[in-house]
């Protein structure tokens, strides 16, 4: 049924798993997909949305190098925001919301057509292991396929349990069932396992809901997309909707606590902190007498919504009589219930920083197995899994991301350096060089790297060195032509600023936080360059950033630059920290376990001290 060994195969066909399978096979390894439901794969499980804060940037950064997840979104959309706007361009994220049945459909069309990938629909019970080595894997239909490597992305899957109310059933996500085998068989060989918790609110009929009670929430004017390719743009947008709960609201769902499995002890694995459930908010911000609710519709045509906000595992009576309380939801009728499901991860500080574990070579985990949160974390794990399992089977160097490089590498080295004992969310306070990782530049980061790899296409480098040589040359102009004080005076007036006395450069008078591109086409000597030039608007903004904000871009740029220097002190493989009797008892224990590749890596594990640095620097001869 099978070729006789495949390069990779991938297990899951989630966000993670999509991601895997696209890199590996794009980059040449024959690769497998193999899942437990065909029909589900690239399954929006919880919110039809990508992106978010820091999320869309992953995005960004994933659509830089080569994969799928921006072009799926941007094809699939129907609204798009930038977020954060009012704010400096660090914190400026894209989001989109999703046709949710479009976005599954155009991740299978896509995979479909991409050479070298294979499917199979079944569950994998276990691993094939051969010399501490990955190379195969096992169904429950007792098939072997061989492969040179694995990359387990099960998502929720692992001995999930649902629960909503006083009951639970196992399964990975509702209609589905839990996959078993994997994880009983990696903690007999010597993995820890833990178990995490997520939820996802009730699913409605929108033909109910009276939206002329609610707030419109609706995408950008003009609105942008996620890859950096021609997709198409968005000539038309859906509006989402906001309500608010009430006191009314909290005390008919506080009357169902008692059969909460939150409170009655069922779930004692840990849920995210950054999107807890309407119970645990309730419980939580006792002072709040209001939450928000966001209502969005599932796609273009259908009239299933996500009411976002209400995340619950409730019982299913409760639920109900508490959202027809909420305005707007009075008439509110049922597509499903929310529910909590609980599921097995293993703790990530067990990978190196190409996700291949420590205990097993050629095996890589990807996603939520690792205990991240999120489409777009997972889409980047899967990645980046897929790219070093080609790469390690090709004996070439592994593909790895430092922290000023992308959001990506910020999530991998906080996932294996400080690991995570609850699901693990991105945020922009994450990253120490946030100026540097932009949602606008991801493509002059990234690009290069990805093509170099055999992922990015030459259409795409092409497209980001003309962006670069024509904001690198717009920067070079306003750094090097003076303005006319008798024209930019007026300007500066309108707007506040003070006015000048004498000629200058325009880079200075641009570099004021009130002056932004629109004034400065108003000059004359400016809008002879731009009509001459005809810029397009990512160049235009791309220079615009750069001038405003260099001061702070050549500070964190500098850093950077430092930790770098500490990033090429390597720690030798195998290093015994016992011997190094002047590092704390704290400090030899978490470095012997956790095994940092470099002082950098060492230098971020929570509890290891500077003084502890300055002993291994000296220890290394350093």
């Amino acid at each position: 049924m099978f070729l006789e060994e495949y390069d990779v195969i991938v297990v899951g066909g989630g966000h993670a798993g999509c991601e895997a399978a696209a890199a590996a096979a794009n980059m040449g390894s024959k690769t497998l997909l193999v899942t437990m439901n065909l029909q589900t794969i690239g399954q929006m499980s919880c919110n039809p949305a990508m992106g978010g804060i820091a999320k869309g940037q992953i995005v960004r950064e994933i659509d830089a190098l080569g994969g799928y997840s921006g072009i799926v979104t941007d094809r699939s959309a129907i609204q798009f925001k930038m977020l954060n706007k009012s704010k400096g361009p660090a914190m400026w994220s894209p989001r989109a919301q999703n046709d949710r049945l479009r976005f599954a459909e155009e991740w299978r069309l896509m995979l479909e057509a991409t050479p070298n990938l294979d499917f199979y629909q079944e569950m994998v019970t276990e691993i094939l292991i051969h010399n501490n080595q990955a190379v195969g894997v096992r169904t429950a239909l007792g098939l072997e396929i061989k492969a040179r490597a694995v990359v387990l992305t099960n998502g929720t899957f692992l001995n999930g349990l649902i629960h909503i109310g006083d009951k639970n059933f196992g399964g990975g996500r509702a209609g589905e069932k839990a996959s078993t085998g994997i994880t009983e068989q990696l903690s007999a060989i010597g993995f820890d396992a833990g178990r995490m918790k997520t939820g996802t609110p009730p699913r409605v009929d929108g033909r109910s809901l009276d939206y002329s009670q609610m707030i419109p929430q609706p995408g950008d004017d003009n609105p942008g997309r996620f890859s950096y390719l021609d997709t198409p743009a968005l000539e038309k947008q859906r509006d989402c909707f906001m309500t608010y709960t009430s006191p009314e609201v909290h005390d008919l769902l506080r009357e169902g606590f008692d059969r909460s499995p939150m409170f009655n002890g069922s779930i004692k694995s840990i849920g995210p902190r950054y999107c807890p459930s309407i119970e645990d908010k309730i419980n939580r911000f006792k002072d709040k007498d209001r939450h928000q609710i966001f209502v969005e519709p599932e796609g273009w045509n259908t009239v299933e919504v996500y009411v976002n906000g209400f995340s619950t595992s409730l019982p299913e009576d409760v639920q109900f009589i508490a959202l027809r309380s909420v305005a707007g939801f009075e008439n509110v009728k049922f597509f499903r219930p929310g529910y909590a499901i609980e599921y097995d991860y293993f703790p990530p500080t067990q990978l190196q920083h190409t996700l291949e574990t420590k205990l097993v070579d050629n095996l890589y985990f990807a996603g939520q197995i690792n205990g991240t949160t999120g489409y777009e974390e997972a889409a980047s794990q899967g990645l980046m899994a897929g790219i070093n399992a080609h790469l390690k089977l090709r004996e070439s160097e592994p593909f790895v991301l430092r922290r000023d490089e992308a959001y990506i590498g910020v999530l991998i080295d906080d996932l294996i350096t400080k690991g995570t004992e609850e699901p693990y969310r991105m945020f922009t306070s994450r990253a120490e060089y946030r100026t540097l990782l932009r949602q606008d530049n991801a493509d002059i980061r990234l690009t290069e790297k990805g093509y170099r790899l055999g992922l990015a296409s030459g259409e795409r480098l092409s497209k980001v060195e003309r962006k670069v040589r024509e904001s690198e040359a717009l920067v070079s102009f306003f750094r090097s032509t003076s303005f006319d004080p008798a024209e930019v005076n007026p300007i500066l007036e309108e707007v506040g600023s003070n006015t000048v006395s004498q000629a200058d450069k325009l880079f200075k008078v641009f570099s004021r936080p009130s002056i932004g591109m629109h004034e400065m086409n108003r000059l004359s000597v400016v809008k002879e360059y731009l009509q001459e030039h005809k810029l397009g608007n990512e160049v235009l903004e791309q220079a615009e950033i750069e001038v405003k904000y260099a001061g702070y871009i050549e500070k964190e740029k500098a850093n950077a630059d430092k930790l770098q220097r500490l990033e090429n002190v390597r720690i030798p493989e195998g290093f015994d920290y016992t011997q190094v009797k002047s590092l704390s008892f704290e400090a030899r224990e978490k470095l012997g376990k956790i095994q940092p590749a470099t002082i950098s890596q060492a230098s971020r594990i929570s509890g290891i001290s500077p003084s502890d640095i300055s002993v291994l620097l000296v220890y290394l001869g350093r």
